[in-house]
């Protein structure tokens, strides 16, 4: 072990005596590794603190830059942290790493200490090569022919060519540290990025231990535990600036500036995003999400487009509305008396009552409705379709196109390394690795799953509670408003009536449900994907997307389900009515004028809900947390504020920060396509969320969060099968929407096959209410005294009306349904098969034109493969001309690859 003493003074020393043999292949790193984890000393004098500004991101020296920063406090468990910590960054030292204290009465707290971490160059090196980092090897010097005609057009939407894209492109490969000398290192401080510094240094720390190696217990190791059991309370590389203002430090880029100014700013709103620029400071994986996020909202534009065409087709038709006038007039509504919506509490009233929904409805029930539904079951293919192609244009220009197998072979888990003792050798590396036993994976797995299916059947309980609430308190509104009900002068106003008062409230308490279990779920999920031990960091969020994604859509879409597929279905009729589960509620009736201006209500007050409640959440609860953190600092000069204590004092970007991000977003998605036929306006709505979640998930990460650490992601993941797993679904719901959940089919069966209808649509209203003899309706569902409204006269009203097709009384088959009620449940079962058909043919047709990969992509790759192995051949012949003319033989001209099978040193000897 290394034995680490302080010096005193104004900065802290470390001394590293290297006692271990196995442990001396960096001494050079070890002698001028400044630290402090033994005795801490007081810092600079006041003087010197004055003189000195902080708001830097390199040691003390100006030198070496600050490639990661932790932090922790001494507390009355100190002894053993204090000894952990001693341990680990001894260790961190052992691999090469150069560390700097800051004492805690430098902090503006007195409690807090921070460790400075820097990289050097041989330690970046070796992991760059272990991580396969690519790095430019060349000039790219392949023509860019990526411009559109009429380019000129989207000026006023274009960045600074500086902004877009920061650094010339290059030919890469993986780095090899053994052949340092074939790649364009003009600069080792500068060579590797500070997003690929930070991603190489927490590698580093993810894998240290914080035991003695003659301990042996593996599972010790990592700053994840560490930060888990308190010995450090952050770890976070450096932004490289205020974000408003440039760096003073010449050395030190300001990219965190740009991104503010060009990026983060709402009035950016129309401006394109510096991707490239997001890459660099950010890494691969945030790039890629905002990629995505700003294909998918110009994407959404075309949606939006055509959706507010087909609402305002309904409202340009809304005075030809044939069946909403039948229903509005005196001569046919208010003539039509209706039988009780519920038992007891509820009364016999008039069809005219519902004026105003069924206006209401026909805003979103119209002919447009089924183009639409047509129209986006196609749109959702070209999205993802362009996206493919957008994603492998990124991951060439992003060096990500053999990034999956990389990540499959090399960058396991700490946390799987640690807890997988057993080890077997890995048939394509041919090196020992550990594994799971198949027995463990097995019952980890079913434990899992029972968790999830427990969960899940939670959520549905929540529902059918939500359900039962709906079927009672409709009774209750029932009777309170029942005045409303039989008249226009009534104090709660014409346009509240028991069905959108119960609707409105149970969606909100709906609402509030889902967040709950929400807030409870995300827990869950994260202990059992980590109790089933995932091998890399890959599997562990597709599992964990997985079961979010399971949840979510149960948690969010089961209401949106009943209203659309259930309710008004399994009703019964008068004298026989339905029951929620044998109990004393009465299933649900439609409105004479259709669920689909309920299912409306349902989709408006969840989907904007949750996004009004998402984009408060993620911006003013991180600033109101930085603000409170911050309040000692503001009063402080800037060359006082340290660069890490700005940092620590923002909010940590967790690990679901970007799965959280995903996740609202797919949801989002979810909404505009399942249930699109139910309200056209859905991707309008959406298009301004994300015009604003775009900005608002820029400033929050460029203002209110520490920098992440640099990850690398070739894809949105298992995201791409969710979406396209719900495009799919989105036909299917919404021709059964169409068919079963709006009025189109009965309409047109009616204006096509009724002769009385002569294309007029009048009569329909008639025809589409059975009738019910008053007088068999059984004293339990009768209302009670006083329920019915003043106008009702038994003596004179012997029937009611009831929104069926169904003989009448006196017929000998009464009460059974006609033959016109099996014509359109045949008509609606057709329309469910052809538009599904045609719109599958639709959109495999386009899916099978448009390749996921663009031509002129695949022939830079190949390209970029071909100019590789040249460059490294021909590095590869010049390095042994140079040996050979080293050892004297300069005239000979063996050719190199002429013993290919041999290794280097058996073809240079039977070269000479």
């Amino acid at each position: 072990m290394h034995r680490i003493t302080g010096q005193a003074g104004g900065d802290s020393l470390i001394e590293m005596r290297p006692t271990d043999p196995f442990n001396d292949g960096m001494n050079g790193y070890h002698q001028h590794a400044s630290s402090s984890t033994g005795s801490l000393q007081q810092g600079p004098s006041p003087i010197d603190k004055q003189k000195h500004s902080k708001d830097s991101v390199f040691f003390r020296d100006g030198v070496r830059r600050i490639d990661f920063v932790l932090s922790y406090v001494d507390d009355k468990d100190g002894e053993r942290k204090q000894e952990r910590r001693r341990l680990y960054e001894a260790n961190l030292v052992n691999v090469g790493l150069e560390l700097e204290i800051e004492d805690k009465s430098e902090s503006d707290d007195g409690k807090t200490y921070f460790v400075k971490i820097h990289a050097p160059w041989e330690v970046l090196a070796t992991y760059a090569d272990v991580l396969k980092i690519k790095v430019p090897f060349k000039a790219n010097d392949i023509p860019n022919n990526s411009e559109m005609p009429m380019n000129w057009l989207s000026t006023p939407f274009r960045l600074p060519e500086k902004i877009m894209h920061p650094e010339p492109d290059f030919f890469t490969a993986p780095f090899d540290k053994s052949k340092s000398d074939f790649f364009l290192i003009d600069d080792k401080d500068t060579f590797f990025p500070p997003s690929n510094r930070n991603r190489i240094v927490y590698y580093i720390l993810s894998r240290c231990s914080y035991l003695r190696e003659e301990c042996g217990d593996r599972d010790k190791k990592g700053i994840k535990r560490l930060l888990n059991n308190g010995t450090y309370t952050a770890a976070f590389p450096l932004h490289d600036c205020r974000y408003w203002t440039r760096s003073k430090d010449a050395n030190c880029e300001s990219d965190r500036y740009s991104l503010y100014k060009h990026w983060a700013g709402f009035f950016c709103f129309f401006k394109e995003q510096p991707l490239n620029l997001i890459r660099k400071y950010y890494g691969e994986k945030i790039g890629i999400y905002f990629a995505w996020l700003g294909f998918y909202t110009e994407m959404l534009l075309f949606a939006a487009i055509v959706g507010t065409i087909c609402f305002i087709f309904g409202f340009l038709t809304y005075d030809n509305n044939q069946w909403s006038k039948e229903i509005c007039s005196e001569e046919v509504g208010g003539n039509i008396v209706m039988c009780p919506l519920c038992d007891k509490k509820c009364g016999y009233w008039k069809l005219n009552t519902t004026c105003n929904s069924s206006w209401q409805s026909h805003l979103f029930d119209n002919v447009a409705t089924v183009f639409f539904a047509i129209f986006m079951g196609i749109w959702v293919t070209l999205f993802l379709e362009f996206w493919k192609r957008r994603q492998a244009r990124l991951e060439y220009e992003w060096d990500l196109v053999d990034f999956e197998e990389e990540q499959q072979k090399l960058q396991l888990r700490p946390e799987y390394e640690a807890m997988c003792t057993n080890r077997k050798l890995n048939r394509i590396t041919q090196e020992m690795e550990p594994y799971l036993p198949v027995t463990s994976k097995c019952a980890r797995t079913c434990l899992s799953g029972a968790t999830v299916l427990l969960w899940i059947s939670l959520i549905i309980a929540c529902i059918i509670g939500v359900i039962a609430y709906r079927l009672a308190v409709y009774a209750a509104f029932a009777s309170i408003m029942k005045d409303s009900a039989t008249s226009d002068l009534q104090v709660v106003g014409p346009y509240i009536t028991p069905q959108l008062a119960t609707s409105v409230t149970a969606s909100c308490i709906n609402f509030i449900i889902i967040m709950i279990l929400n807030f409870m779920y995300e827990r869950v999920a994260i202990w059992i994907t980590d109790m089933e031990i995932p091998k890399t960091h890959l599997e562990y969020e597709n599992r964990l997307t997985v079961k979010m994604f399971l949840f979510q859509f149960v948690n969010y879409y089961s209401s949106c389900f009943y209203v659309a597929f259930f309710k008004g279905k399994f009703v019964g009729y008068p004298g026989n009515y339905a029951y929620m589960f044998g109990s004393n509620l009465r299933n649900e009736e439609c409105d004479p004028g259709g669920c689909l201006i309920e299912l409306t209500t349902q989709l408006v007050i969840v989907m904007t809900g949750k996004q009004v409640w998402g984009n408060i959440q993620e911006a003013l609860v991180p600033w109101l947390m930085n603000w409170w953190g911050s309040r000692k600092a503001r009063s402080h000069p800037e060359s006082l504020y340290s660069r890490w204590e700005q940092d620590h004092d923002l909010q940590e970007f967790g690990q679901l920060g970007l799965f959280d991000e995903y996740l609202e977003m797919v949801i989002q998605f979810g909404f505009i396509t399942l249930f699109v036929a139910s309200f056209p306006l859905a991707p309008l709505l959406a298009l301004i969320n994300n015009i604003i979640e775009v900005r608002v998930d820029a400033w929050k990460l460029t203002t209110q969060f520490r920098r992440p650490v640099a990850a690398k992601a070739h894809s949105i993941g298992a995201w791409q099968e969710i979406l396209n797993g719900m495009a799919v679904l989105s036909v299917v719901t919404n021709a059964f929407i169409v068919a079963f959940t709006s009025d189109m089919i009965p309409r047109l069966v009616y204006m096509y096959a009724d002769p009385e209808g002569a294309m007029t649509m009048k009569g329909y209203i008639n025809n589409s209410l059975s009738v019910f003899n008053i007088s068999a309706i059984p004293l339990a569902n009768k209302p009670d005294d006083g329920e019915n409204p003043p106008w009702f006269n038994s003596s004179i009203i012997t029937t009611c009306r009831y929104r069926d097709y169904r003989y009448p009384p006196g017929h000998e088959r009464q009460y059974y349904h006609t033959m016109q009620f099996w014509h359109i449940l045949a008509a609606k079962l057709a329309f469910i098969i052809i538009m599904e058909h045609v719109v599958f043919l639709v959109k495999f047709f386009v899916a099978w034109m448009i390749p996921d990969v663009p031509s002129e992509v695949k022939a830079r790759i190949k390209r970029e493969r071909y100019l590789v192995q040249e460059y490294l051949h021909n590095y590869e012949v010049e390095k042994l001309k140079i040996q050979l003319s080293q050892n004297g033989h300069t005239d000979c001209t063996c050719p190199p690859m002429i013993y290919p099978s041999l290794p280097k040193h058996e073809m240079l000897s039977e070269c000479l």
